[in-house]
Formats: C-alpha cells, structure tokens, sequence
C-alpha cells in the first residue's frame, strides 16, 4: 500500500544572523547600535559611581536578559521589573537581585513573588497595610522572606502615600512581620523625566528629594533605619545622583533613548545618544511625494507620537497603520528607493520592546548579535 507523503511547512527563517550586513535584515526588526549603546551604558555607570549612588536600571524598558547582564558587569547592583512574571527570564539568566518596583496584589502573583524570594535577592513596594500583611502571608507559606520598601508619592501623583508619619506607620507593621524585612522607601517620579527644560527638571527634582527626605527622616526619629531611597529615571538621573538624598537610581530608557526623550534638553553633564532604531523597508514608491513603509502599529508605538526616521532629512513619518507607515517627502529632498531600509527612532521604547521577539544587534554595517527579546508579553 503507497503511503502519500505531507509535504512540510515552511519554516519563518530569522529576520538577521551574526554576520550579515544590516541591509539584509528582514524587516521590520528593532535593531541596536553596539557603540551607542555601550556608550550610553558607560555614561551612567561614571555618574552613579561618582556620586557615590548604586545604579539599578529598570528591564521593563527592554525586557531583554543580554542587555541586563551587560549592564551588570559594567557595575549596576542589579534590576528592576515592574511585574512579578517580567522577572522571570532575568532569574533564569543569572540576574539575582530583582526589585519589583511597584505594588502586587492578588494570591496568584503574592505567591509567585515569594517562589522567586527562594532564588535571588527579592524586594517588593508597598502603600497599604492590608497588602503588607498579605504579602507576609505568603512568604510564611512559601518558607521565604521579602525585603519590603514603602513607597512614598514624591509628585508621580500614581501610587505611594503622602504623609511621613503614614511611612512610619507601614516600616513598623513590615518589621514586625517576621517573614519580611524592611528594606527603606521609594521616591520615584515619573513625570519630570519628560520635562524638557533642565531648569524645570532640576526644580521639580529638587522638591521630590526634599519629599523623600522628609519620609526618611521620620523613619530615623522613629528609630528605624533607611538606609535605600530608590527612585530617579533617564530624565533626572542628574539631578537625583547629585541630589544627597537618592542612594540607589532606577533609569531605563538611557541604553536607548526615543523620540520622546531626545525632545528634552540634553545640553547638561550628563547626555545619551539613540542606539535603538526599528528597521523598515519602503514598500512602496508608487506616488511622487509619498513612500509607504512596512512598519506601522505592530511594530512601534505612537502614544508618545509618531516615530522619527534617523538621518534622512526630509522624510517625516505621517501616518501609521496597522502594517503600514506613510512618509511624506519634503519638496526638494530625495525618495527613497522601492526596497530601501530605512531606521525609524521610536517615540517610545518601553512599549515598542514588548512588540518584537528579538533585538538585532550590530556594529557598524554588520549584525553582532540577535538577542531574545524574553519577557515581551509578560506583564502579570
């Protein structure tokens, strides 16, 4: 009896291997400069190391475990994730001091939470004393312990709580918690990073750290050591290291920078060049003035605006679709070929990272590496 044989399904090749000329990356694909990035990497460990603060960076911007690591052996203490499950691919690729910088709720994840205190150095944020006593709970049950931080609401106006004596209140409920330890506060704020003057950066800093110090010193009149104040990000890492009240700082989009953050003013002591660029190929050329590109919605974010194409003055990004981005040509500038790669800036890596599976990174013209991008998509 003839036995018809299945013909087998074509396999999706990867979009880059090490080696290839960047022009043969099959797009679109997020894409890192090597030198930019090392650069960028480099300036901030200086400035963490010179003002005598310890340097945290925070995975959620990239959720990649190689960029981790490479910031780790340049001095950084260790990570932040912003979810339980982000942390995940990070353990396993030996990163053993996580700070989870935000609060979590809910058994299922309190539970993982603790699993992860049995394999690496684990501390967590909490507003609430009902939260403290259950995140005690389930250490208790797993057998583990969990450094706690208060997070106290600088400015951010998000979570964290306002009153000194209300951080008091929590540090003492997690220090009777045998199952927890108390690890000191968080001050971070989220909106100043955008503020696009140095000017306004360095005031609004400068009544955030005057908050956080505010909190600390209430812990020490209670006699309760605070030894970390955690917080600081890209945009006021310049004024919190120098600030004498920050011991430890949590940026994330400074590997990288984007659109949104290269709009602020960088003319201080400390600046960081773009490293990241989504690659994408003209798709068509078809009407003078217009270019039609494969990236669009699927491929980068726009809540922060469109993305910006990289060297090619004249060429403006004007609309994304799901799985188009259409580019206007200013009159007077030259098209761009059928077939052409371009590299567009993105407005916001954080959420454009959690769009692609891996990084394709390279040096020069050449590709270097393709790193897994391997917490996309983990945000319980």
């Amino acid at each position: 009896m003839q036995t018809l044989s299945t013909p087998s399904v074509p396999v999706l090749p990867p979009a880059a291997r090490p080696g290839d000329p960047l022009a043969r990356v099959d797009t679109p694909s997020l894409a890192l400069d090597l030198d930019a990035f090392e650069a960028n990497l480099r300036a901030m460990q200086d400035w963490a190391d010179r003002h005598g603060v310890a340097l945290r960076p925070h995975a959620k911007a990239h959720k990649c475990p190689e960029i981790a690591l490479r910031q780790q052996a340049l001095g950084a203490r260790g990570i932040c994730c912003q979810k339980v499950s982000e942390a995940l691919p990070f353990l396993a690729a030996g990163i053993r001091d996580i700070h989870i910088s935000n609060e979590v709720v809910g058994p299922a994840k309190l539970a993982l939470l603790a699993e992860l205190a049995r394999h690496a150095d684990v501390s967590v944020c909490v507003d609430d004393g009902d939260n403290v006593d259950a995140l005690a709970a389930a250490a208790a049950q797993a057998d583990t312990r969990l450094t706690v931080l208060v997070e106290v609401d600088v400015g951010q106006g998000r979570c964290g709580v306002a009153e000194p004596g209300q951080t008091v209140a929590l540090a003492q409920r997690i220090r009777s918690a045998p199952s927890l330890r108390f690890g000191g506060v968080q001050a971070y704020h989220g909106s100043v990073q955008h503020l696009r003057s140095r000017a306004e950066r360095a005031a609004v800093c400068g009544q955030a750290a005057g908050r956080a110090a505010a909190h600390a010193q209430a812990l020490r009149g209670h006699g309760i050591a605070c030894d970390r104040i955690t917080g600081g990000g890209t945009g006021s890492a310049e004024f919190d290291a120098a600030s004498g009240v920050y011991t430890e700082l949590q940026p994330g989009s400074y590997a990288f920078m984007d659109g949104d953050y290269g709009a602020n003013d960088w003319s201080g002591a400390l600046a960081f060049r773009h490293s990241l660029f989504l690659l994408s190929t003209v798709m068509s050329a078809a009407v003078p003035g217009r270019a039609v590109l494969d990236a669009g919605l699927k491929s980068t974010t726009v809540e922060c605006g469109l993305p910006a194409v990289h060297g090619r003055p004249g060429l403006r990004y004007t609309a994304a679709n799901d799985e188009h981005g259409v580019l206007r040509v200013d009159e007077g500038c030259a098209a761009p070929a059928l077939g052409e790669v371009l590299k567009l800036v993105p407005s916001h890596v954080d959420p454009t990272f959690n769009l692609h599976d891996v990084l394709v990174a390279y040096r020069g013209d050449v590709v270097e590496a393709v790193w897994p991008v391997a917490a996309r998509g983990l945000s319980r």
